[in-house]
């Protein structure tokens, strides 16, 4: 489909902006990355300043090259200033394009803060004085879940749309990525029902009270880490991981006494069924005893595979993840307030950000010891942003007073994680979009200041209409 063009690179820039964003790029990866690399070599050529290509042109390249790692130059919008600095005015899909790049902004990249500032009022004034109702809504998307906030399956499905009313639209393309959509939907609605009968067999909510029922909920975030239909396994073994570390945070946050979690921790450190008979209640026992159970059967998932070492990590992880728990059920229990600090590193902990990472990598069948070590060093950037993240999206829900300056840290951690993920890189590309969907996760979950895993009717549930039910009319 992609044909290099050593003339004009220009068209070939725009399909590939075109295939990301209807969610069907999975399909050509290999030839993508061909194309970029050639194509960012020669860059100076392709945008040469002589050359009169429009905003909307150059922020597409730029998202693009930007959404794959490669770091191509914000300066190339200083030619959309005027004489005095400031952004001329564009036509709305320019404003758009440039508003969408913004999102891929780093600490210190002042033109595209400026452009964030010049795109968003403008913006705000075109939604309010149309009566086009599918550009307020486009508009309203684009200002509220742009691209990098919002699920990839979710932005392919509303760029479908968009899509299907472009004059210029290629019928193909279209009608390709509306069969891609529903299909992989298919193939969804088939593993979740995988799940739901190995979550019916588990049977650990009807024998405890306090446990929520979540296991489409954690199939949700299994699909926005990897939503390719390749990670099936991936989004098998995230669930059932995933709904442990569940099992494990409602314990210590909505049931246990201190002394019954003291009791709990001192087990999971030891991660052995001989540690089970010291557990004083026959709760803390199923639930003790279901968490390895399924740690064992993953493992098993994995070890023809040679990757036993992935559920190491995954334990050490959940260890770490459990006496974070038993310090915060300790500060409540002493009625201690500790510092900021001293919160920041165990709730970053308890927020189960790392723990999470590893659930994601098992199933991917790609990184290797280093790449674990490496994405769980608390001196890695990537480390640092997305923990930081997750933690302080969890906090927004539950105190209203700091959410302000939490909202700033997370604008910080994210340009952060922006900067983490431009190549080169200590980990590979395949396992940087895993941290990056999560980010997009998180915004989709703490929509609103809320959160939607504890309460999913707020946002979770339409997530699902549109991601897991209901397809794309042909």
């Amino acid at each position: 489909m992609l044909v290099a063009s050593a003339s004009d690179p220009i068209p070939n820039m725009h399909l590939i902006h075109t295939l990301c964003r209807l969610g069907v790029s999975h399909h050509f990866e290999n030839e993508i990355e061909k194309q970029l690399a050639h194509h960012f070599m020669t860059l100076n050529e392709i945008i040469d300043d002589d050359k009169d290509h429009d905003l909307h042109t150059i922020a597409a390249i730029f998202q693009v090259f930007r959404l794959h790692g490669y770091n191509m130059s914000s300066d190339v919008f200083n030619k959309f200033k005027d004489a005095n600095g400031k952004f001329k005015a564009s036509d709305i899909k320019g404003i758009i394009s440039l508003h969408e790049a913004t999102q891929f902004r780093t600490n210190g990249e002042v033109i595209l803060d400026e452009a964030m500032s010049f795109t968003k009022p403008e913006l705000q004034s075109i939604a309010s004085q149309s009566t086009d109702s599918d550009l307020t809504e486009h508009i309203a998307n684009v200002l509220n879940r742009p691209y990098l906030k919002d699920l990839e399956r979710l932005e392919a499905r509303k760029f479908i749309y968009l899509y299907e009313k472009d004059k210029s639209r290629n019928e193909t393309l279209l009608k390709f990525a509306k069969y891609d959509f529903n299909w992989i939907q298919m193939l969804y609605q088939q593993e979740l029902r995988t799940l739901y009968s190995w979550w019916n067999q588990v049977n650990i909510v009807s024998k405890i009270p306090y446990m929520r029922h979540r296991i489409v909920e954690c199939y949700v975030t299994a699909v926005g880490y990897y939503f390719e239909p390749r990670y099936a396994l991936g989004r098998n073994i995230y669930t059932k991981m995933v709904n442990m570390w569940a099992v494990l945070d409602d314990t210590y946050d909505a049931y246990g006494t201190f002394e019954e979690l003291q009791y709990l921790t001192d087990a999971m450190k030891r991660f052995d069924i001989s540690a089970m008979d010291k557990l004083p209640a026959d709760y803390l026992k199923l639930v003790y005893k279901t968490i390895l159970d399924v740690h064992d059967e993953v493992e098993e998932m994995v070890r023809e595979e040679g990757r036993s070492f992935a559920v190491d990590y995954v334990r050490k992880e959940f260890i770490e993840t459990a006496e974070a728990f038993h310090e915060q059920a300790r500060w409540a229990h002493e009625g201690y307030h500790p510092t900021f600090d001293e919160y920041i590193k165990t709730a970053m902990k308890a927020s189960g950000g790392n723990l999470n990472m590893a659930h994601v990598l098992i199933g991917m069948g790609v990184a290797d010891k280093k790449e674990y070590q490496c994405l769980i060093n608390t001196d890695n950037i990537i480390y640092k942003a997305i923990n930081l993240m997750c933690r302080l999206y969890n906090d927004i829900a539950t105190n209203e007073e700091a959410t302000e300056a939490f909202k700033e840290m997370i604008e910080a951690a994210s340009k952060d994680l922006n900067q983490g993920s431009l190549r080169p890189t200590p980990i590979r590309r395949e396992i940087v979009n895993r941290v990056l969907n999560y980010r997009r996760l998180l915004d989709t979950f703490y929509i609103n200041d809320i959160d939607g895993y504890t309460i999913p009717e707020t946002c979770i549930k339409d997530v699902v209409t549109k991601m897991l039910i209901l397809p794309i009319p042909l």
